[in-house]
């Protein structure tokens, strides 16, 4: 292999879609929790690995009930990290997603299994600057997890400038309660790594310095947790592999900054001084550049009698204006920025509020998980009829049916229940 073909190797991996169960297959005792293995076949860039996750973290909601999903292209590009304008990386990562084969293996809940296949996006295109794209209804059922959501955070992944560092975090962050991710066969970790099948990665000492050292340095640097590696022999060769996990106390999970140290910019901070919301000063800062909305700063400065310098400030931006060569704003056009601005505040507002009652959601829907873990199987049959009992309507018993503790219609009834059964079980 030559290096050229090796530092390739380095920048992409395999996409984990859910790294919570990827190894549910392949560990008995996550078998017998009926835990589903969902993996992707083939290799993603880094790139299109954080696409693919942006693309699950907008779709989440409404995952198993609408035929496809939106969002805007330019927003898209930002969260990922790339040039909002660059069409042509966006229109190429989408069919690089269409193209990949997922893969899922798990027992279902009467102890069958269940084996499966389907085209990780099932169509996606780009139309008037919106993005529309769709699962396929088998897919959509298997990532509809709450634990692949409160894994996800485009905040920490645009740390990540490696494929194999983004997998290892992956992999390893829903073990964080635990402190240790168990022990993974090698050939296992070269699955989960993306590098399975090469030759040169059979060495361990090889794979210890290309993928295994500069992964963690990654992941203890660029995330919110810690991690070391530890193996066992069998005689004289490397058999197995675990990683020991803690939480890094010097990056929180929602304060971690972005990767180019954007909210520390002398523009980021003179637009919140003003009241813009982080969400709008990033939004700008990637569509127009930070030096185009520092040159607006400077002019809004400029300007006499201003009322609401945000205000102006978002019209600037939009029209352009200049020094001495654009006009001044009409009152008009003042009156209609302040309201859409009004509208905004009120946009990001309702915003932050879904983000918070996600995250909760998800958090409970976890715990829901480890507890019903813990019942022995004549108590889970139990919980369930009871559960399907109290529900008053045939649509809601139908989606327990279908999707069990996990049913996103019957979440607060789900919730309730489980505070009833077991109370302080969410505290």
């Amino acid at each position: 292999m030559t290096r050229t073909q090796s530092r390739q190797e380095n920048t992409m991996a395999q996409a984990t879609i859910d790294p919570d169960q990827l190894t549910g297959a392949l560990r008995r005792d996550t078998v017998r929790k009926n835990v589903a293995a969902i993996h992707i076949s083939g290799k993603l860039t880094l790139l299109q690995r954080k696409l693919s996750n942006v693309l699950l973290l907008n779709a989440y909601d409404t995952l198993t009930s609408a035929a496809s999903h939106t969002i805007d292209a330019r927003t898209l590009a930002m969260m990922v990290g790339y040039n909002s304008n660059d069409m042509d990386t966006l229109r190429a990562s989408l069919r690089a997603l269409a193209e990949t084969v997922a893969e899922w293996d798990m027992l279902d809940e009467d102890g069958r299994q269940e084996w499966g296949v389907s085209s990780l996006l099932s169509f996606a295109k780009l139309k008037a600057g919106v993005c529309e794209y769709a699962y396929s209804p088998a897919l959509a059922q298997k990532l509809h997890d709450p634990k692949i959501y409160a894994l996800i955070n485009v905040h920490i992944q645009r740390n990540f400038t490696s494929g194999h560092g983004l997998a290892l975090y992956e992999n390893c962050y829903r073990f964080v309660r635990t402190g240790s991710t168990g022990w993974w066969t090698l050939e296992v970790f070269r699955k989960l790594m993306g590098v399975e099948g090469s030759s040169y990665y059979e060495s361990y000492k090889q794979l210890n310095a290309k993928i295994i050292k500069p992964a963690v340095a990654e992941v203890n640097k660029n995330s919110d947790i810690l991690i070391t590696p530890e193996v066992r022999k069998k005689g004289r060769a490397v058999s197995d592999i675990r990683f020991l996990i803690s939480e890094n106390p010097q990056l929180a999970m929602f304060n971690i900054d972005d990767s180019d140290g954007l909210r520390n910019s002398d523009v980021y901070k003179s637009l919140i001084g003003q009241g813009v919301s982080d969400r709008l000063v990033r939004q700008w800062i990637a569509e127009h550049g930070e030096d185009y909305v520092a040159e607006k700063l400077t002019y809004v400065s400029q300007q006499k009698d201003v009322k609401s310098p945000a205000n102006y400030l978002s019209v600037a931006i939009r029209e352009d204006y200049k020094p001495r060569v654009d006009p001044e704003p009409s009152p008009e056009a003042i009156e209609q920025a302040e309201k859409r601005w009004v509208e905004q505040q009120i946009e990001d507002q309702e915003f932050d509020a879904r983000q918070a009652e996600r995250v909760e959601r998800a958090r409970k829907f976890a715990i829901v998980a480890d507890l019903v873990a813990q019942r022995n199987p004549t108590q889970r049959d139990a919980d369930k009829r009871l559960f399907v009992a109290s529900l008053d309507d045939e649509l809601s018993r139908a989606e327990f049916r279908t999707f069990g503790w996990t049913s996103a219609l019957n979440a607060s009834a789900i919730f309730a229940f489980w505070e009833e059964l077991i109370p302080g079980a969410f505290d």
